[in-house]
């Protein structure tokens, strides 16, 4: 396309106010055509008088009144060239306005380049079977915007997978020696949720137990955590289960009389004892508890009363603290793998029963005094008072009949309102 300014004669022809619109519709037109392949007719419709009669003077044509026309580009192309106005319509268009960018050719060759960044076989093992995943091209574009970015974001994503699985090294020093930035895998920065999208996607494939999302009909477990917790706090916890901490003294997993792995004790027989996520990663225990009953509570209250009421003759406890966080997690993840069995209870209320969903299922508990007998025999000894629990409630997946008894009585029951039940189980065990 030449840069000269326009020829007086096209300006008076084509570049007129009153054929602003036509102008508009006819660059579209060759946008949208592959290179080469445009139509070389074009139907104008809806025509006003003075378009029209513009049209007319352009293509040499009787002037008749009508609201339509069709304009013939290789016939135009010929007079343009002839005239010494221009070498086609498009190049006057071009001349009038500046480039026409061919919108479907960049569309087809930017396409291109978003599939190769996803067929590329750079990276490590973990980048890339996540670029396989049916997600992985809507965040990408999301993130990157354009595949140029986006491969730049793949690249320093990969030297952090690279380092992946860690066994406590802190988040801020991993993106500093990794990304020369403390911040750069921060809540919301692009390369930690791409991080984060493929280690979730290995923890997937390597479980191959649960969907991303449902599971026979029942809502997984990873959903009722995310409707439960923050954004933060589900970053992690999944950074935590690939051995990097976030905030390794924040709330800390509470227990009771668990076993001590070898070596010294640190903590006191029948006291309440704390691990963070710190000692739970950078020295992880070996706990001694195959085959051996573990309790897991969803409120510290009950930890408190059973060391008070058993102390050292009380059955190894575990505190969720509501819906685990990542030392909580962690910890859950440890004596499962030591072979441990676990019982969980909670609260009969619609966020306990979520928790339950997920205690069970993330860590394969069994339900503890915590099935629809035990409601209705906590229910009849409960004072009479206004329901309490909304009729829309969450089917409770170790007990099919729990969430109609709760729903027909309406009435939330706290752990601490069955705390002597609770006690019996923990007492008789030892």
């Amino acid at each position: 396309m030449t840069s000269a300014p326009p020829d007086p004669r096209l300006q008076r022809l084509l570049g007129g106010a009153e054929l602003a619109a036509v102008r508009q519709r006819l660059r579209r037109h060759f946008e949208r055509a592959e290179s080469g392949a445009a139509s070389r007719a074009v139907r104008l419709t809806g025509l006003d008088p003075a378009m029209h009669r513009a049209l007319c003077q352009l293509t040499g044509r009787p002037s008749r009144p009508a609201a339509s026309l069709t304009l013939n580009i290789d016939e135009l192309d010929e007079q343009l060239c002839n005239a010494g106005l221009a070498d086609s319509l498009r190049d006057a268009l071009e001349r009038l306005e500046g480039p026409i960018r061919p919108h479907a050719k960049l569309k087809k060759e930017r396409q291109a380049r978003w599939k190769a960044l996803l067929s590329s076989p750079n990276g490590g093992q973990l980048l890339r079977a996540w670029r396989q995943s049916p997600a992985a091209l809507t965040l990408l574009k999301r993130l990157g915007r354009e595949p140029e970015q986006a491969e730049a974001l793949l690249f320093a994503a990969d030297a952090v997978l690279q380092r992946l699985p860690s066994r406590g090294l802190a988040r801020a020093q991993l993106a500093a020696e990794t990304l020369g930035d403390a911040h750069a895998l921060d809540v919301g920065r692009p390369v930690a949720t791409l991080v984060l999208a493929a280690w979730r996607h290995h923890e997937r494939a390597a479980t191959a137990t649960l969907d991303d999302r449902t599971e026979n009909g029942v809502e997984n477990d990873e959903t009722v955590a995310e409707a439960e917790a923050s954004t933060a706090e589900r970053q992690r916890d999944t950074w935590a289960r690939a051995g990097i901490s976030v905030n390794e003294l924040a709330r800390p997993a509470l227990f009771l009389n668990l076993p001590p792995p070898d070596g010294p004790r640190t903590w006191a027989v029948g006291e309440p004892g704390y691990l963070s996520l710190r000692q739970l990663l950078r020295q992880p225990p070996s706990w001694p508890v195959a085959r051996r009953d573990i309790y897991i509570c969803e409120n510290p209250n009950i930890v408190a009363i059973a060391a008070d009421r058993l102390g050292a003759h009380c059955a190894p406890l575990v505190c969720t603290d509501g819906m685990p966080a990542a030392a909580q997690r962690v910890l859950l993840d440890q004596l499962a793998a030591a072979d441990a069995h676990l019982h969980y209870h909670g609260d009969y209320d619609w966020p306990g029963i979520a928790i339950g969903n997920h205690v069970m299922r993330a860590w394969g508990a069994s339900p503890w005094n915590f099935g629809t007998r035990d409601y209705l025999a906590a229910v009849a000894e409960t004072p009479p008072r206004p329901r309490d629990l909304d009729i829309n409630g969450i089917e409770a997946t170790w007990d099919a009949d729990l969430a109609t008894a709760m729903g027909e009585h309406g009435l939330a029951i706290a752990e601490e309102g069955v705390v002597d039940k609770l006690m019996e189980s923990l007492g008789g065990d030892t």
